[in-house]
């Protein structure tokens, strides 16, 4: 017996509307009885099937439809390598598809904190769809349809055997993020993907428009986007910079005027916006996003993320954390209430981040009077 002898033959199902029935691998074709000679000899010139890339095949002679690239692009990365050979580390600072040494090590090694995606639960081995491919399936309008892309990026571990070839760009990870299904393909949630695409865009108009759709579509929030690109090193990049200041700048921009909408729609008491809090004649307390003097409640909105620029580079999110809650916890003290509000919450939640709001204000009669502090426009 040798790799051509199939282990259990099962007759080929009709090609339908399924795509997996229209695209397989050399593995499955084995498990139907189709042994590799004759496969071949299916896709010589003028035959009934053709091979869009290396062991996976295509069971018509027509182009292949975008489903169906994709489809082979994830069986051709879902494979171990060419050939059933083993996996093997790969090279230090190698690079896939084309990509810079340092963004390909950046883009592909980051994300530690990221949940490892489940390999048992896909077919195609937890490899997952990536870049614009992924974008496009997202439903990002700024991106290119996926049959005007030359190639689909796909997320590969790094031991990952494979080299890039024809419309399948490799990009490999150390610890790859946990998928999300979009129409029954394995993708990258969307920061990651965004941050994949960005790594092989030079053009800073299309950047700052992925960027921009990213959050103002709802996608994602700025802080996660953020991070991406701080873990891909693409931070030095003079036009990604730029992208992402606006970016931020829009992230608080939408985050301020739903909690203005907040204020309006459920008829809560209308507060003093942007100000600085401080003690009479004593240090600075912080600023804080909205405020009820006479319920001492103060609103923050979280719209941290990794900053950028600046000798130090980008921030780490732990310091900027210990920094909101140094500033919450002695306003505190003073008997000032804080309601910490995020984007999403804002965005996903609106009736009850203002009920959380409603709740601090009705319970300021039942506290102890707060310090008297100063208010003044930030």
């Amino acid at each position: 017996m040798n790799n051509n002898t199939p282990v259990t033959p099962r007759p080929l199902r009709p090609l339908g509307h399924d795509v997996r029935h229209r695209v397989l691998s050399a593995a499955q074709l084995r498990e139907h009885g189709v042994a590799a000679a004759r496969a071949a000899a299916q896709c010589r010139a003028g035959g009934p099937w053709q091979q869009p890339l290396p062991g996976v095949y295509l069971l018509h002679p027509g182009p292949p439809t975008s489903e169906e690239r994709l489809h082979a692009v994830l069986l051709y990365a879902g494979r171990p390598g060419p050939e059933g050979a083993k996996s093997v580390p790969a090279q230090p600072g190698s690079s896939s598809g084309g990509r810079p040494a340092a963004a390909s090590g950046s883009a592909s090694s980051r994300s530690a904190s990221s949940r490892p995606a489940s390999r048992s639960a896909s077919p195609y081995g937890g490899v997952m769809i990536t870049g614009l491919a992924a974008l496009a399936l997202h439903g990002f309008g700024s991106t290119p349809g996926l049959r005007a892309l030359d190639l689909i990026d796909v997320l590969v571990p790094r031991t990952r055997r494979l080299r890039s070839t024809r419309f399948a760009r490799l990009i490999r990870a150390h610890s790859l993020p946990r998928p999300e299904l979009v129409t029954g393909v394995p993708v990258a949630p969307v920061a990651r993907a965004v941050a994949d695409a960005v790594a092989e865009l030079s053009d800073a108009a299309v950047v700052r428009a992925l960027l921009t759709e990213s959050v103002r579509g709802g996608h994602c929030e700025p802080s996660s986007l953020v991070r991406e690109l701080s873990q891909a090193r693409l931070l030095a990049r003079p036009h990604v910079v730029d992208a992402v200041d606006a970016l931020l700048a829009e992230g608080r921009s939408l985050a301020e005027g739903r909690l203005y909408e907040m204020v309006r729609t459920y008829a809560l008491p209308d507060p003093v916006w942007n100000v600085d809090l401080r003690l009479p004649g004593g240090p600075h307390l912080g600023g804080v996003d909205a405020y009820w003097p006479e319920q001492a409640v103060a609103v923050e909105l979280d719209t941290r993320a990794p900053r950028v620029g600046g000798p130090g580079g980008p921030q780490d999110d732990d310091a900027i954390w210990a920094e909101y809650a140094r500033k919450r916890e002695h306003l505190e003290r003073l008997g000032v209430t804080v309601v910490h509000l995020t984007p999403r919450k804002l965005r996903e939640s609106l009736e009850q981040q203002a009920m959380v709001v409603g709740t601090a204000l009705t319970a300021a009669d039942e506290r102890d009077p707060a310090a008297y502090v100063e208010v003044l426009p930030r």
